[in-house]
């Protein structure tokens, strides 16, 4: 990927302002930068979509403003763009502004044929619409956000960035299953990994808090959010990742239940009757954290722990356990580690998950300093001591900036 000339950019007085839409499946998450100068000028989220507690929250960056708030019902995801549409034009940043360079468009799958963005044609919303059944969570809600940009400025680029792309230098050793070759070809089964954009982002920022060149650097990066996932990026390139055909592989989550034996599904249709819909809504919706102690919320889990709670302990101690996992797995896979790296929602902000990850790994020269790692910031920043031989840091993850700057640089020639 290219990084655009901002400056080229500007001086010619391009457009040079970029929508970012994240379409989940119960929310929207939108920004609108100026690749100018890399500046946020509005963001917002739309969440739980469908439900009478609908919320939209819009906040205006550029000029400092007070964030605004919408509570009541929005029925789907048209309408919460058309909601966040309303909001931007507020502030004077419409979309129909002769400043808007492009619409970039987060997708979750985009298989072994997308592995850069790519300006969305007819073409490319056909295979992304083909690509549902292993995204059927993600690439619906994707799909939508596409066709409602594209009804609101049909004669603009729409670019889309792939959450699989970042994964496609794997090696088919790691990406194979080991099953019938011709049965896995037929129905694109295969490791393709998420979260793509978040760890080509922290990956090349975890090497410049080193002071080194991505191409020098080998690190593990480890998302953790509601959805979880670890990557080993060894110079610059994802050579292993967590998620597999779907984001249903690795960690575990907020929600679903990451590894677990796949005779699993076949005992629980046999033996407790589920349909495979069923066992789907289970391991993806009730399983993970929430299936082991009913919270999700790190949050609330480690407050539960400190209130001596035994499910909540549980469920944090199999939480790391499959973190330490990883962790020394991929630190084989790489042979040299430069860098562990936390990053997203509870890996920025849980200092206690941070710290039980990494305890006992001195062996693989690994170690937090207690002092640096209660500190919160949202900068990146080292948590381990001096003497540490490899490196622990937190960074912020930015997947919107990831997605501009991806997208902008695909359209501005």
């Amino acid at each position: 990927m290219t990084t655009p000339n901002t400056e080229d950019t500007a001086a010619a007085g391009k457009p040079s302002r970029v929508l970012v839409l994240n379409s989940g499946s119960s929310s929207v998450k939108y920004q609108l930068l100026d690749m100018a100068d890399r500046s946020r000028l509005a963001s917002g989220l739309v969440e739980r979509i469908g439900e009478e507690t609908s919320r939209l929250v819009h906040t205006p960056l550029a000029g400092g403003g007070e964030p605004r708030e919408r509570v009541g019902r929005i029925a789907d995801h048209d309408e919460a763009l058309k909601a966040a549409a309303e909001e931007l034009a507020a502030d004077g940043l419409g979309l129909d502004s002769p400043e808007l360079a492009a619409i970039g468009h987060r997708v979750v799958h985009g298989g072994l044929r997308f592995t850069e963005p790519t300006v969305i044609t007819d073409d490319v919303l056909k295979e992304i619409e083909r690509l549902v059944p292993v995204a059927p969570l993600h690439n619906p809600a994707n799909i939508t956000g596409i066709r409602t940009a594209q009804a609101l400025r049909p004669d603009l680029p729409q670019v889309a960035v792939f959450d699989t792309a970042f994964h496609t230098t794997m090696p088919e050793s790691a990406a194979r299953y080991a099953i019938d070759v011709e049965t896995a070809d037929a129905h694109r089964i295969r490791r393709y990994g998420f979260h793509g954009t978040s760890h080509a982002y922290v990956s090349r920022k975890a090497a410049e808090l080193l002071g080194k060149e991505p191409a020098d650097v080998n690190v593990i990066v480890l998302h953790l959010g509601n959805g979880a996932s670890a990557s080993a990026v060894a110079g610059g390139r994802c050579v292993e990742t967590s998620m597999g055909l779907t984001p249903l592989e690795g960690l575990v989550m907020g929600t679903r239940s990451g590894d677990i034996d796949p005779a699993v599904t076949f005992h629980l249709k046999r033996v407790a009757g589920m349909s495979a819909d069923e066992i789907d809504v289970l391991l993806n919706k009730k399983s993970g954290l929430v299936g082991l102690c009913g919270d999700n919320d790190m949050r609330e889990i480690r407050r539960r722990v400190d209130e001596g709670d035994e499910r909540a302990a549980l469920a944090f101690d199999i939480y790391v356990h499959r973190l330490k996992k990883y962790i020394g797995a991929y630190a084989a896979v790489l042979g040299r580690v430069d860098a562990v790296v936390f990053t997203a929602g509870v890996g920025e902000n849980s200092a206690p998950v941070r710290e039980a990850a990494i305890a006992g790994l001195e062996e693989l020269g690994l170690a937090v300093d207690a002092d640096l790692n209660a500190v919160r910031s949202g900068v990146p920043r080292l948590i381990s001591p001096d003497y540490a031989r490899v490196a622990v840091a937190v960074v912020p993850t930015d997947e919107e900036l990831e997605i501009a700057t991806q997208t902008f640089a695909l359209v501005d020639n």
